[in-house]
């Protein structure tokens, strides 16, 4: 189906076709209306996701993809700062991985130390 193969692509593009053909079977208006706010979600995501694959190295995009499946909102938040600073043009240089654990490190809330008195 994909000619580079990100297979979580792959994944959204069969999800898709499968609601397309189910939303076909049932009909209707609001089938239509659902079926292109689905499409225009799916361009925005496959947008987002070109953008990150351009600005970000290959260990950059796996620990953004590990950071994800622990902590969906941070990797939302540091996607979304990545993706502002290429379109403002203050990426001069595609980002690695260690300038992306530095700016984890910047986002990330601070740990509280926990300590534990036994008497």
């Amino acid at each position: 189906m994909a000619q580079g193969g990100d297979p979580e692509l792959d994944e959204l593009r069969r999800r898709r076709l499968r609601q397309l053909q189910d939303e076909q079977a049932g009909g209707g208006a609001t089938a239509q209306a659902y079926a292109a706010q689905q499409a225009e979600m799916q361009r925005r995501e496959s947008e987002r996701a070109e953008i990150l694959r351009r600005i970000l190295s290959p260990e950059a995009r796996e620990r953004l993809a590990r950071i994800r499946l622990a902590k969906p909102d941070v990797a939302a938040s540091v996607e979304q700062q990545l993706i502002s600073l290429a379109a403002s043009g203050r990426l001069q240089r595609q980002v690695d991985d260690a300038t992306l654990r530095a700016l984890l490190e910047r986002m990330m809330p601070e740990k509280r130390e926990i300590t534990i008195t036994r008497r």
